[in-house]
């Protein structure tokens, strides 16, 4: 059963939630400021200790002195002033190397300032050394600070607390969202959905009613009818941020109003638009007139940046044959020793733009397994039959799961790398018989070439039902640059380690 609340009745019926969100947000931003200052001073006196260069013939100690005193103040300020600490979502690594080496820039272009426009000479070598001490540690601070954060949110701590206000169907959505979300920054505590008569002029054709939305997947969340108490809302159910979802019923004014009178809450007031998988480089806000418009860039799926993939690909796979030719013998040795038949085992697979390829891996399975596969199709635990995923397959050999479940079959595949047909990091490769039944929305995954990793892989395998290995894959064409490669592969060894849907 949903839990409706009338919004003439919020106030007595809503259990307020304790949160003490505001504080620890203060206490995180102090400890940055804390490792900032601390990281400057470590790399101050380990350039006076050092005091390299030739500017020890010009520099005394008690001038050097001086420069490691006012440096650590300096550096943290110039941290301050490129807002490395302002009010924004907490505990990204890219986010925390983005604004140490901006910070390390800035300073270096205000000593070559300083340096050009008067008669102030500035001890460089010394300056580079402490840069150099102060970006390491702080990065090696944030990096322990923000490990810790997320420790504290997988135990349902730190988190940020959401009151969603939209329609059933967007909260659900968000909703999964926010579980999706490895980092467990943020969980719904409520939501305001439309009542009967919301927005009927603004919902236009009069076809949209309050209440016939409403899925029981959000069961256990306060679900409060109507929008004229969303402020009564934010305080009873202790959330610090309130997400409006695309919903009709909400006008301009409306949502001026409701951002008016989050004001006073100290919560934050954020818009969700309605896209799926966007990631922040994508996305820009600039004005149109006198409008707020968020900008989308079309992904990047050619130039460059897919040219250097290209050869770093070709040569990564190449390297890695080369260190792990003694691996791939003993492998393919061991699998003609211990069941009759080829060592290899070829599958046709589908790569970029529906081009068929031969797919190399070492034989898991009996010979003729393929042909068994009908008799086994109970045992498919994909509840739509596209994929076909068996925890206990009698077909794969002892020798097989073993190498399944460190992922050593799989080897062969850099041969594919370096021919060209697939990448070390994309979508799963997919087989023949699925991609004919692929509608139009999900044939966009054959946009890149397929990979012997991927965002699939690093999230659980076979695991992953369908729809969320499609999603998987889509974010990943959608979102592609070359440190989303980098990332995927950071993440793999990690994942063939924990043995994550290796069956």
């Amino acid at each position: 059963m949903l839990t409706y609340w009338n919004t003439d009745r919020v106030d007595a019926r809503l259990s307020p939630v304790k949160t003490s969100t505001t504080h620890w947000e203060t206490r995180y931003r102090a400890r940055l400021a804390l490792i900032d200052g601390s990281a400057g001073a470590l790399g101050a006196a380990i350039a006076y200790l050092v005091r390299p260069g030739a500017d020890r013939a010009v520099w005394d100690a008690d001038s050097y002195a001086a420069v490691a005193l006012l440096a650590p103040l300096v550096w943290t300020v110039v941290l301050a002033v490129v807002q490395s600490r302002a009010p924004r979502p907490l505990g990204d690594g890219r986010t925390d190397v983005r604004d140490l080496l901006v910070a390390a820039v800035v300073v270096l272009a205000g000593i070559a300032w300083l340096t050009w426009a008067t008669t102030v000479q500035v001890p460089r070598d010394f300056i580079l050394l402490m840069l150099g001490v102060a970006v390491g540690a702080a990065l090696a601070g944030r990096t322990v600070l923000r490990l810790d954060l997320r420790r504290s949110r997988r135990r349902g701590q730190r988190q940020h607390l959401v009151l969603a206000v939209g329609r059933a169907p967007a909260v659900e959505a968000l909703m999964m969202q926010l579980r999706r979300d490895k980092h467990h920054s943020a969980r719904l505590v409520g939501c305001c959905v439309p009542a009967a008569g919301d927005g009927t002029a603004a919902a236009g054709d009069g076809t949209a009613t309050a209440g016939d939305d409403v899925s029981p997947a959000l069961d256990g969340i306060p679900v409060i009818r109507g929008f004229t108490d969303v402020v009564t809302a934010v305080r009873r159910v202790g959330a610090d941020t309130v997400a409006v979802l695309p919903c009709p019923e909400l006008n301009p004014i409306d949502l001026r109003r409701l951002a008016w009178g989050i004001e006073n809450q100290s919560a934050r007031f954020v818009m969700i638009p309605g896209l799926v998988d966007v990631a922040g480089p994508r996305l820009a806000v600039g004005p149109v007139g006198d409008l707020p418009v968020l900008h989308v860039r079309h992904p990047k799926l050619s130039g460059f940046g897919w040219l250097i993939k290209g050869v770093l690909d070709r040569l990564a796979a190449l390297l890695a044959l080369m260190l792990l030719a003694p691996v791939l013998i003993t492998v393919a040795v061991l699998v003609r020793l211990r069941s009759p038949g080829p060592a290899l085992f070829r599958q046709t697979r589908i790569g970029m733009h529906g081009r068929e390829f031969t797919l190399l891996k070492f034989r898991t399975m009996h010979v003729g397994a393929e042909h068994q596969r009908a008799a086994l199709n109970v045992t498919n635990i994909n509840e739509d039959g596209l994929l076909f995923k068996a925890r206990d397959d009698p077909r794969i050999t002892p020798l097989g799961a073993v190498l399944r479940r460190w992922s050593l079959d799989e080897l062969p595949q850099l041969l594919n790398v370096l021919a060209g047909s697939m990448s070390l990091v994309g979508p799963r490769p997919p087989l023949p018989e699925e991609v004919v039944r692929y509608g139009a929305y999900v044939s966009r995954r054959l946009a890149v070439k397929p990979g012997l990793t991927g965002l699939w892989q690093v999230s659980g395998r076979s695991d992953l039902s369908w729809d969320e290995a499609v999603r998987l894959d889509l974010k990943y064409v959608d979102n592609w640059s070359l440190g989303l490669d980098a990332a995927v592969l950071w993440r793999t060894l990690p994942a063939v380690l924990n043995h994550t849907g290796a069956y």
